[in-house]
């Protein structure tokens, strides 16, 4: 059996299995049906290996035991497989979802709040920093920061930037204007951002920007999320934001935004010129 390395690399990441697993796997698809020995030699696997490997094929799903001897193998359909792994992930994620939501109002909790609670008492305020690396962390950090805001949320960002914070953080904003907090979104109105511009405009104040090319998040002018690099130029694995708390800086650029802010224009009037 010739199967190419990049073949049975995305195997290996579709399917989360390992590289004895996918290498069985694929030798007993091209037999339909077959003995442990056989596929071991096929697929070049010791056979001191091929039975577990197999037993844990059955256990996902992938194959079936013959009874009789010798002990046979029988290829599951790959579609069938393919349902079998999004149904058992689901299984698995929706167990782990209530094992966590079981949680709530225990005193394990309890006791993790307290240790959190009285361990930021003993961190320097200056200490309270950290780079995030992904926009995925990036955005769950930039998330978590928002969600505590009291007073005023101020964001800057790219065209691109704007329209990904208002499909994936709109609730976060809603949950805020209900709270009284002040919501300001300096970013290009295009046509492109027209439609997330008329979407979030019920809870947040956006004003177009021009020359002006940032992307930062101010908080209560107290703590500050920048990104650091153009979210044009880099991949969204590569991208690179710093979260520091931070009164003395925030609040001053803060008060930059605010003079430079008086300057925009609403993005209603922006939409009168499409």
């Amino acid at each position: 059996m010739i199967v190419k390395e990049e073949f049975l690399s995305k195997l290996r990441r579709y399917f989360s299995l390992n590289l004895y697993e996918v290498k069985i796997w694929a030798a007993l698809l091209s037999r339909g049906i077959s003995t442990a020995g056989e596929l071991s030699d096929i697929a070049n696997v010791p056979r001191s290996r091929s039975y577990d490997v197999l037993e844990s094929l059955e256990k996902k799903g992938f194959a079936i035991t013959k009874l009789g001897k010798p002990i046979k193998y029988i290829a599951v359909p790959p579609t069938e497989v393919l349902d079998r792994v999004k149904k058992n992930l689901k299984e698995d994620a929706d167990s782990k979802v209530t094992r966590l939501e079981e949680l709530k109002g225990t005193e394990v909790l309890d006791e993790l709040n307290s240790l959190h609670s009285q361990g930021v008492e003993l961190v320097e305020p200056s200490d309270l920093s950290g780079s995030l690396k992904g926009r995925h962390n990036l955005y769950n950090h930039l998330e978590l920061t928002m969600r505590g805001a009291e007073k005023s949320v101020t964001l800057m960002t790219t065209q691109r930037g704007f329209m990904r914070k208002v499909e994936g953080l709109k609730p976060v904003f809603e949950k805020l204007k209900e709270r009284g907090v002040d919501i300001k979104i300096a970013a290009p109105v295009t046509k492109e951002s027209l439609d997330a511009v008329n979407d979030i405009s019920t809870v947040a104040e956006v004003r177009h920007i021009d020359h002006i090319n940032a992307r930062f998040c101010i908080v209560d002018g107290e703590q500050l999320i920048f990104m650091v690099l153009d979210d044009k130029d880099v991949h969204p694995t590569y991208d690179v934001g710093i979260w520091v708390n931070t009164p003395f800086f925030a609040n001053a650029l803060q008060g930059l935004f605010e003079l430079a802010w008086k300057d925009m224009k609403p993005a209603k009037e922006m939409i009168k010129n499409f």
